[in-house]
């Protein structure tokens, strides 16, 4: 079922010219699935050279003609999300129903930018003068290159391709080299939906000569990365010494916050639900659990019981409701802060032992009182552990849960209006969600504040970053 793997340019499958290569593993049992091809320079000038030209037609192109090739991939990926699905779950590992789920999605991510392509308006500014008509205009900024991740390999990446596509940019993408198939029948998609040649290029390799190429080029004026906070960082250093817009989503360790007056057979459901998809890796999973302390012995004990229930196994068993970790270097890192956590007298619930055997499997874990010197409290696992510390006041919590430089996601429940108001007012987060889980809808901003990033994905903001505006006056 996987298949060949090739890049994506100029409207051509086409094979890497790279010295390198290297070999994409199945993370349920470490087999090879293939070999990723490497871009070389040339390939990388194709791709440049090809999204420049296409851009000189593509941003011409009527809005309703991009909204109709987007309607087209929506119906695309309808028709070939379990296939997709499929191979997604091949070389990243979650079970296969999250995968199918992930791939459909995206079909309301292309309707939703297919409709609001249509609605990027200028405006007419008043005059001073009778004989002076004023407007400003949104054009498309150009050339994008957008980088994603392999915990989401398909809808991260799409987010940002329709985003660029809707504006009338042309977009050259770098996806994951742990998911390349992904991204490329995503190109395949795009490619059968009749979007013109160009106007969507993937290309593959060595990231870091990637991202350095091709941001460096002067045909390049926008990047949009999705990942690590520290490579977040060096991207943006980048572009901005190339002058270069960009949208970075980046880490998260989201605050949860739970209330003594909270619902908690629902909490306990949504929490446990959310937390433990796609095994953690999910930069705005609930994971540093702030509960109020005359219900936190039982919310955890209830937390963990449910834990329990949880099936580990192969993402292609139907069966399975937790799947592997994507590489296998991220089992030590989760054995490593259970073991800091306990070890500065945070007490292990649940789970915290690695399995022997085949594949990146860690079990679902729940660490209690964990200190807030535990590496735990203080670095993003992206795996999955929960841990759990009680609290006494709201004012106390809402300082310990803004204490870290991230600031993605965060989560509340409580039944109270004046909670509710007090914390959703007073948590430093691009997103809050209360009493249900809420976040990354097509319709909805997606993005962080202070080290989870900038700029917004989705929702009415979506295309911003990809329109540049311009002011015209003209005398009559």
């Amino acid at each position: 079922m996987y298949p060949n793997l090739k890049m994506y340019i100029g409207g051509q499958f086409v094979d890497g010219h790279g010295e390198s290569s290297q070999s994409v593993m199945n993370p349920s049992n470490n087999e090879v699935l293939a070999t990723l091809p490497y871009a070389s320079e040339s390939d990388l000038d194709r791709a440049l050279e090809s999204s420049e030209q296409a851009f000189r037609l593509w941003k011409k192109e009527p809005a309703v003609e991009r909204s109709r090739i987007l309607r087209k991939v929506a119906e695309l990926i309808r028709e070939r999300a379990e296939n997709t699905g499929r191979v997604l779950t091949l070389e990243q590992g979650k079970p296969v129903r999250e995968a199918i789920g992930e791939v459909l999605s995206c079909a309301e991510h292309a309707e939703w930018h297919a409709e609001e392509c249509r609605r990027i308006y200028g405006r007419v500014i008043p005059s001073r003068k009778s004989n002076v008509q004023q407007t400003a205009l949104k054009e498309p900024i150009g050339v994008c290159v957008a980088f994603s991740p392999w915990n989401f390999p398909f809808s991260q990446a799409f987010r940002k391709v329709v985003a660029a596509i809707g504006a009338g940019c042309t977009v050259i993408l770098k996806g994951s080299s742990d998911t390349p198939a992904s991204v490329m029948l995503m190109a395949q998609i795009f490619h059968d939906a009749g979007l013109p040649k160009g106007v969507f290029n993937v290309v593959s390799g060595d990231s870091g000569m990637i991202s350095e190429y091709l941001i460096r080029s002067p045909i390049v004026q926008k990047i949009s990365f999705t990942g690590s906070t520290p490579v977040g960082r060096k991207l943006a250093s980048l572009a901005g010494a190339n002058m270069k817009r960009c949208t970075m989503e980046l880490g998260g360790h989201a605050p949860v916050i739970v209330c003594d007056d909270a619902d908690i057979d629902k909490a306990v459901k949504d929490l446990v639900g959310f937390k433990f998809r796609n095994a953690g890796q999910i930069c705005i999973c609930p994971t540093r659990f702030f509960v109020q302390r005359n219900i936190y012995n039982d919310f955890v004990s209830r937390f963990s019981e449910e834990v329990k229930t949880i099936k580990v196994g192969c993402g292609s068993d139907d069966s399975t409701t937790m799947g592997p970790l994507a590489q296998s270097r991220r089992v030590a890192e989760m054995q490593k802060f259970v073991d800091d956590a306990c070890q500065k007298g945070g007490v292990l619930v649940t789970g915290g032992e690695t399995p022997s055997g085949a594949g990146n499997f860690y079990p679902p874990t729940v660490l209690k009182d964990v200190p807030d010197d535990a590496m735990f409290m203080n670095d993003e696992p992206f795996g999955p552990i929960a841990g759990f510390v009680p609290f006494d006041s709201i004012t106390e919590v809402l300082e310990r849960a803004n204490q870290l430089s991230f600031g993605l996601a965060a989560y509340a429940y409580t039944s109270s209006v004046s909670n509710a108001h007090r914390i959703t007012n007073g948590l430093e987060a691009g997103m809050v969600s209360v009493n249900h889980i809420g976040l990354a809808l097509a319709e909805t901003p997606f993005g962080g504040v202070k080290e989870s990033g900038y700029g917004r994905e989705g929702g009415s903001e979506t295309f911003d970053s990809y329109l540049a505006t311009k002011f015209v006056t003209q005398m009559s």
